[in-house]
């Protein structure tokens, strides 16, 4: 039965009341052991005891950073917040390892937000005090490590005067650091998220839910997180870092603690194919698993289809794919329903390029759509862009949303919000919409997804945007001419990949160009770039007005049409990791020299990178060679494998060298300390 909370705060007040023993949420520590827990009655005790220093401060109604590494602490803080009549503003971590890409886009989401507060772990923030102080929108704020606070402090909180539809948090989109916008989301929004969730996905008190999506991430907070405490369901997490070092600990836990409901990015699927061969399934059992969520970028039917083959043998169903499109602006979720791939229709290309839907042949090798599922959201229509009328059935249009669930805007951004938020048909007058900026179609009550209408490049579940992309690559190498350079994404293996192309001044300094591009990608973005295609002055696309045609770039690179002087492409060799004998689990730590494990980093980065040994530098940062954080986390996984050691997910940003890491896993760690400390980072 359903109880009609008017906040969140209200639904956690009475789940402590009602089943304060009952487990909420529990820590998988590296991905397998059970760690720290909260009960219902612990996570209300904990945010009361926030709540009452952040009343104590009086803060009520401004914005606090929420910056935790992962586990359960972020938990207790969001509710802290919510207690306190404070916004929330979940946001990563800061990485110091990582100052380039990380401590930037905290600086914009806190100066966007106005942040007054900022909420994190003793650790973290002992460890960054020196970058905050230095750092305008962070020197100012207060900070709080809520993790040495006492409990005894919770009798002192008293409720704050809330209001359903006031906001409960800022979701910040990933993407650009110049102009953050933070999707303002209220309690209701929420609840009636969780509602539509609850139906169309099957929660119940008797599910098990497991998450190791990122907590600052629409998807890892509202379906990880909060969704388990709406129904009433224990809720299992992991850390993101321990999913991509080690894929297969994921599938472990839901096998260990008979998971029905875990979620996840495509690319976390084809992770799965791809390092859990056949030796590492043993054991596994999957048929609890009930719904596995698939969305937040591209979803590939290549991708569904290889990863039931390979674990199909382990008790996974087909049926249990959910499919799903969903955006922070609506607060997740507008479509899902469970995948049938026994219905395949297949569409033809060259009519989805026009923006006609015509069904083809798939044995001719047209495109194979997978159906978003069902609409959860009270209207989803189809709708031309530019005329802002209703699509006929056969055209690809914008989708729009009329729902509950549709967030107020964004923070302190009119415009963007009556444009985005408050769209109405132009023959009608029907609305407010959202306009989500995706293209799609319905066909068969199913929504299909076929583009975007702005440039975005969607990895890992992560929004980029081009010009942002661009902006760094002419700004790396002077040999580079601005405003003639290109960033897009195209699909390889069922994933999307970075492709960049520039026009250069000189063929004398090309080599250096694309360490160049590599490393300021890899450092400024956390990409791996897949291909590099440096052109000849004044042949990128451009249109009359001068700005760069990324699609036509797009088109001309696929056809291999571009007026390149030299174009680089990694080409990684797949193949399992070399591991000790007769060892396949890493369960005896195997003891190496220096040499060995530099000679083995070495193959290891050929074979991912695509490049030769010999051009690999081991005295030089592993970012320099263009090795994102997704990358480096996974080597770490491999490497600790062949090792038959537990490594830290950080590794590569400790020991940033092939030299200097060889020399600490060799147990030289006084002269590798000395090369870790002035080297950048692996990302």
């Amino acid at each position: 039965m359903r109880h009609h909370d008017a906040t969140l705060v209200e639904l956690l007040c009475r789940r402590a009341k009602d089943e304060g023993d009952r487990t909420a949420y529990t820590f998988l520590i590296d991905g397998e052991a059970d760690g720290p827990q909260l009960s219902y009655a612990d996570l209300d005790r904990r945010a009361r005891a926030i709540a009452s220093w952040l009343q104590s401060t009086g803060v009520a109604g401004e914005r606090a950073l929420l910056l935790y590494p992962p586990g359960i602490d972020f938990v207790a803080a969001f509710f802290g917040c919510l207690y306190a009549g404070v916004i929330g503003v979940p946001a990563p971590p800061i990485d110091n390892a990582r100052l380039k890409r990380t401590l930037p886009r905290i600086q914009a989401i806190a100066r966007d937000a106005g942040a007054t507060v900022a909420l994190s772990t003793a650790e973290i923030m002992g460890a960054s005090a020196r970058h905050c102080a230095a750092t305008p929108e962070l020197g100012q704020v207060r900070w709080l490590g809520t993790d040495t606070l006492s409990d005894d402090t919770a009798t002192e909180w008293r409720p704050a005067a809330l209001d359903g539809e006031g906001l409960a948090y800022l979701q910040y989109t990933s993407g650009s650091t110049s102009t953050p916008k933070g999707v303002m989301v209220s309690h209701q929004h929420v609840l009636h998220q969780c509602e539509l969730l609850r139906r169309a996905l099957g929660y119940t008190p008797d599910s098990v839910a497991l998450t190791w999506l990122p907590y600052f991430h629409d998807y890892g907070l509202v379906e990880g997180l909060l969704e388990p405490l709406y129904v009433g369901a224990p809720c299992l997490v992991m850390s993101p870092l321990s999913f991509l070092k080690q894929p297969v600990r994921w599938l472990r836990a839901i096998s260990k603690h008979r998971v029905t409901h875990s979620e996840g990015f495509n690319f976390a699927y084809e992770h799965c194919v791809h390092k859990v061969p056949p030796s590492r399934r043993d054991g596994l059992d999957l048929r609890s698993w009930q719904v596995a969520g698939n969305a937040a970028e591209p979803i590939r039917w290549e991708t569904l289809e290889r990863f039931s083959e390979a674990f199909e043998p382990c008790g996974f169903r087909r049926s249990a794919f959910y499919p799903t499109y969903g955006l922070a602006e609506a607060t997740l979720v507008v479509s899902t329903s469970a995948w049938d791939p026994d219905h395949a229709p297949a569409f033809r290309m060259d009519a989805l390029k026009r923006d006609r839907v015509v069904e083809g042949d798939k044995a001719r090798g047209d495109l194979r759509i997978v159906g978003c599922g069902q609409a959860i959201c009270e209207k989803v229509l189809i709708v031309h862009p530019e005329a802002r009328r209703r699509c006929a059935p056969d055209e690809v249009g914008e989708i729009w949303v009329s729902d509950p669930c549709v967030a107020h805007g964004y923070w302190q951004r009119p415009e963007d919000t009556e444009r985005t938020f408050r769209a109405r048909l132009a023959d009608t007058g029907e609305g407010p919409f959202l306009r989500t900026g995706d293209l799609g179609f319905f066909r068969d009550g199913l929504l299909h997804i076929t583009g975007r209408l702005k440039d975005v490049v969607i990895l890992h579940g992560a929004n980029h945007y081009p010009q942002d992309i661009e902006w760094t690559v002419e700004q790396c190498h002077e040999d580079i001419r601005p405003s003639c350079s290109a960033a897009f994404s195209v699909e390889v293996d069922g994933e999307e990949r970075l492709v960049v192309v520039a026009e250069v001044k000189s063929q004398k300094s090309a080599e250096g160009v694309l360490d160049a591009i590599r490393q300021a990608v890899a450092e400024h973005h956390d990409i791996s770039v897949h291909a590099i295609c440096l052109l000849r002055m004044g042949s990128i696309s451009k249109t009359s007005s001068g700005k760069i045609q990324r699609s036509s770039c797009q088109a001309d690179f696929l056809a291999d049409r571009l007026d390149m002087t030299l174009r680089w492409v990694n080409a990684p060799v797949k193949r399992e990791a070399a591991l000790p004998e007769g060892d396949r689990g890493a369960s005896t730590a195997v003891r190496r020299s220096a040499h060995a494990i530099q000679d083995w980093l070495l193959g290891e980065l050929s074979g991912r990178l695509g490049a030769r040994r010999e051009a690999i530098r081991v005295g030089e940062p592993f970012s320099r060679h263009g090795l994102g954080s997704q990358q480096a986390v996974s080597l770490v996984g491999d490497l600790e494998r062949w090792l038959g050691t537990n490594l830290p997910p950080t590794l590569l940003w400790e020991y940033p060298t092939i030299e200097a890491l060889a020399r600490h896993l060799a147990g030289q760690d006084e002269a590798a300390s000395g090369e870790a400390g002035g080297a950048g980072g692996a990302g």
